[in-house]
């Protein structure tokens, strides 16, 4: 089912034993538009301090509640290893919490849990040939962080236009809850069309200007084709 991303943010994370904090914000890939964390802000648990939980530890959420019950106890959030949820997360932090928590590397298989119906899934890559072709990367690039993991905050604001012209900017995201893939962005067109909304499927852009976000997002052709009201 399609859901409101910016809705969900203040859903209760809960770990087995316990509450830990609710969801801050979300960080996409802009490459294959697959949510890879939710940013929990632990309040009161742990002062001053966002841990980074994968959807593959999230299990079936309760909309109702509002509540997203993780598969983890929390000592294992307690103990796990510190990330600066604040600032671009390098992919040795990326390997150290995986590693910690027993999630298999997304990395060397893109899409790996965000496959849309009828996507052909990717070949199967054993955990251990997944970890060494990850560390391996490290090894080259330690200190580089992930360049297309996006914040979803960050991005809400974006400025998005067309070939002939500006058309609004990112007011939210459309996910779908089965694999947490970002379908659409909902983009507010009150300086062009007043009191209207736009769908437009991330996939479908041309372009996209991550360092200027304030004079555009994405490029598309005019043409209404691919656009929902």
């Amino acid at each position: 089912m399609l859901r409101s991303l910016s809705e969900i943010r203040g859903y209760a994370i809960e770990a087995v034993d316990g509450r830990i904090g609710d969801a801050h914000d979300f960080l996409f890939d802009d490459q294959v538009w697959t949510v890879r964390y939710v940013v929990v802000d632990t309040g009161r648990w742990l002062p001053g301090r966002r841990v980074l939980v994968s959807p593959m530890a999230v299990a079936r959420p309760d909309w109702k509640a509002r509540l997203l019950p993780a598969n983890m106890t929390k000592e294992q959030i307690e103990s796990s290893p510190p990330i600066s949820a604040d600032e671009p997360v390098a992919r040795q932090h990326e390997v150290a919490l995986h590693e910690h928590y027993g999630w298999a590397p997304y990395w060397p298989i893109a899409g790996a849990y965000g496959l849309a119906t009828g996507e052909t899934p990717p070949a199967v890559v054993s955990e251990a040939a997944a970890r060494k072709e990850a560390r391996e990367a490290v090894n080259t690039r330690r200190q580089e962080a992930d360049p297309h993991l996006r914040s979803s905050r960050e991005v809400e604001g974006y400025h998005v236009q067309a070939v002939d012209g500006e058309i609004g900017h990112v007011e939210d995201f459309i996910l779908d809850d089965a694999g947490w893939v970002v379908r659409y962005l909902v983009v507010d067109t009150r300086n062009w069309l007043p009191g209207r909304k736009v769908l437009v499927a991330p996939l479908w852009s041309e372009n996209i200007d991550w360092e200027d976000r304030r004079r555009s997002c994405l490029s598309r052709p005019s043409s209404r084709a691919g656009w929902w009201p």
